[in-house]
């Protein structure tokens, strides 16, 4: 039976072939088996850590065992979302609509001016990182937030609405150091139902 009080790794919401050409079966596979059970591990062995110390009542050195955790955690829970907010080919992809699309033409501007300052976060997030569409509960309105690693730069208290994993472990295999050109195919898969859910949810 599975431990409710360590993490796992979910299932992804389609089959690993289905984000092709926009993201190959292979790369996905590397991508969810590989690095984000990585995640998984590395937050279960912190906890794990902690109970044993709790347990023997020993001494842990707690800012770096925190710092890790919140690394591993952040990994894991920015992954979760991302794969629930793409698509298969096909399905996703084209532009927003309903009060998600009035939000985003209201701050932005246009659809178009999202896309670009979205699509400058994800180039250029230095060295690992993640673009993403946030919501501020205090103002209401929807920022483009460019998070480093998993958990540096990130606003307490933004609802996150979607996500893109720019790490090079999510398009390398696909695209080599283009990431540019990866950013480009996500605006192919993207699921705009997903992302409209989780706005509906945050103004709530």
């Amino acid at each position: 039976m599975e431990n409710s009080r360590l993490y796992s790794l979910p299932k992804l919401p389609y089959e690993y072939n289905a984000l092709s050409p926009a993201i190959s079966e292979e790369q996905l596979k590397l991508h969810h088996q590989k690095h984000h059970q990585a995640y998984v591990n590395g937050a279960n062995a912190i906890y794990e850590k902690l109970d044993k110390a709790r347990k023997e009542n020993a001494t842990a050195d707690m800012k770096a065992v925190l710092k890790e955790l919140s690394f591993h955690i952040g990994g894991f829970k920015l992954h979760n979302l991302f794969w629930e907010n793409l698509a298969p080919a096909g399905k996703g992809g084209g532009a927003p609509k309903g009060e998600l699309a009035k939000a985003i033409t209201g701050e932005f501007g246009t659809f178009d001016r999202f896309k670009t300052e979205f699509t400058q976060a994800a180039v250029s997030a230095e060295g690992s990182g993640w673009a993403a569409l946030t919501f501020c509960h205090k103002t209401k309105r929807p920022l483009v937030m460019q998070i480093e690693k998993h958990n540096t730069n990130v606003y307490p208290g933004f609802s996150i609405l979607m996500v893109l994993d720019v790490w090079e472990h999510a398009y390398y295999l696909d695209y080599k150091n283009d990431r540019a050109k990866f950013v480009d195919a996500f605006w192919t898969i993207v699921n705009w139902d997903v992302v409209a859910q989780r706005f509906e949810a945050a103004r709530k």
